[in-house]
């Protein structure tokens, strides 16, 4: 029987405050304890990626007490009852389906009088036809020409989670032989972005893949209607240049506007939906839906290894609990993402939002105000541009910010350069490993300023190479781990109710109803 209880009643949760500041990190890392914790604090991840937390400030005792959180909190039981097709999303109503969109976990979904997974696969199938159809040139412009470009117009989970898993393979796609198409994305209701966008191709020979679950988006639709207006100017018919994601029920469904529709629905959160036709599609025209399944393939592995019951085995698990210690033991209010790998530039803002819009709650799953921290703050950029950038702070701020390292012993692009008896993909990663070493240990010194105190915690991801499947895995890592610490939490990571509010004003601002200092802030934008 699953209990939901927060955090603050769970007793192994009491014994793990008696641990905080347990593990001096300069110590346990310098010389050879640190050489071995190297060695024994990693865990295998899916496509032979692995977790290594040899520099968080954990033990032996403080993983004995989060294994005993783990298990008090039901942590395996809730993912279960998840993949199972319970009601979690409770908030909504709806079961929460986004694993199945890339492997069967347990039993057999259903909801709406279907099989959600052969829903799934169905919809794939038909987005990896017409793909294929568009390579082949059997689908083309008015005048018989190929399509070139793929342009995505969508908006938060449809724009960051595609944009960011494309670029992650743009590279590599070009180096394999599987580049088909450019990909553009439009995004910002800002009409500078529509126009930077449609300005540097040629509308002609575009593809544009419209998203929006529900045919309402107000950002989306308008970007629609300025891409349709191009479209037009340029002698074009509109509904052969254009398909649409969407689910069944949305007037765009059955329109005449578009080439095809492919259907999502109500059980995949925008956030989570990078696996679903919602990156399907473009990641399909892009680089060919055979590489869409390996992406696929390499989260269901990572999708699999999250159901194991112990934390130490349990990749997912074990960072989204000793993030858990950092932020509710340690007090730490934020973490930084730093894949370095130029691919990954977009992946620390899609983690913004699917951590952010998940687990930024002050009320628990039944509406109740909890009285312990919950989501940190995510931001972050790829290494080594970091370095030059925020790294001073992490170095030497008051604020010890937790760091989550991505690094990769291979690049992509199958070109190097040896410089000073190195190449480059060296350079970046000794800059990888030396950072690790100076946020543990930091540095002594007479001068203040040149001190460092380090005690500054991280973990790192690391792989070969970027492949899809490493990309798979990775992304189902950190929606694995968000997870896991919602649960813990006792929130609903899956409903994000602090959107609307925005949106509801913003609609009255274009009505003209608004008074005092909505009117004012109006006036003052000549709105």
């Amino acid at each position: 029987m699953i209990s939901w209880n927060n955090l603050d009643q769970a007793e192994s949760y009491k014994k793990l405050l008696a641990l905080k500041d347990h593990v001096c990190l300069p110590e346990v890392m310098s010389g050879e304890n640190g050489a071995k914790r190297v060695a024994q604090y990693a865990v295998p991840m899916a496509a032979g990626l692995s977790y290594n937390y040899a520099a968080k400030m954990v033990d032996d005792e403080v993983l004995c007490a989060l294994k005993a959180l783990a298990e008090e909190t039901q942590l395996s039981a809730k993912y279960e009852a998840l993949y199972n097709g319970e009601v979690i999303n409770t908030g909504e109503k709806r079961l929460v389906l986004h694993q199945l969109t890339r492997g069967q976990l347990g039993s057999d979904v259903m909801a709406d009088g279907v099989n959600k997974r052969e829903f799934y696969v169905a919809q794939q199938k038909k987005v990896a036809e017409f793909a294929r159809r568009v390579h082949q040139g059997e689908i083309t412009n008015a005048k018989g020409e190929s399509f070139t470009t793929v342009v995505q117009i969508g908006i938060g989970g449809s724009d960051l989670g595609p944009r960011a898993m494309y670029l992650a393979l743009e590279n590599w796609a070009k180096q394999n032989g599987t580049f088909h198409m450019d990909a553009r994305f439009i995004s910002n209701v800002d009409p500078d972005d529509a126009a930077s966008v449609l300005k540097s191709i040629d509308v002609s020979r575009s593809l544009f893949v419209l998203v929006s679950k529900s045919g309402t988006t107000l950002e989306t639709l308008t970007n629609e209607s300025f891409v349709k207006d191009a479209l037009r100017n340029a002698g074009l018919d509109p509904a052969k240049h254009m398909i649409a994601v969407t689910s069944e029920t949305s007037p765009l469904a059955s329109s005449s506007d578009y080439l095809a529709a492919f259907f999502m629905d109500d059980y995949i959160g925008g956030r989570y939906s990078s696996t679903s036709c919602v990156g399907g599609a473009v990641l399909s025209l892009a680089f060919g839906p055979e590489v869409f399944e390996r992406f696929l393939n390499g989260a269901a592995e990572e999708d699999t290894l999250a159901k194991n019951p112990d934390p130490l085995q349990n990749p997912d698990m074990l960072d989204a609990l000793i993030g858990i210690y950092e932020r509710n033991v340690q007090g730490y209010p934020s973490t930084a993402v730093l894949p370095y790998s130029q691919a990954l530039s977009r992946f620390p803002a899609h983690l913004q939002q699917l951590d952010m819009e998940s687990n930024g709650k002050s009320v628990n799953r039944f509406g109740e105000k909890v009285d312990y921290v919950t989501g940190p703050v995510i931001f972050g950029e790829p290494g080594t541009n970091g370095q030059h950038s925020f790294y001073q702070l992490l170095h030497q701020g008051t604020d010890i910010v937790p760091l989550q390292f991505v690094g990769f012993r291979s690049n992509q692009a199958g070109m190097d350069v040896v410089i000073q008896d190195s190449t480059s993909q060296q350079k970046l990663c000794a800059n990888v490993a030396a950072q690790i070493m100076a946020f543990a240990c930091g540095k002594s010194d007479p001068n203040p300023n040149k001190s460092f105190a380090g005690g500054r915690p991280s973990s790192i991801i690391v792989g070969d190479q970027l492949t899809p499947e490493a990309l798979g895995a990775l992304l189902a890592h950190f929606e694995n781990k968000v997870m896991f610490q919602g649960f813990v939490w006792n929130l609903n990571s899956f409903d994000q109710e602090g959107v609307q509010l925005g949106k509801v004003l913003a609609k009255r601002v274009l009505a003209h109803d608004t008074d005092g200092a909505l009117r004012a802030y109006s006036d003052l934008l000549n709105i």
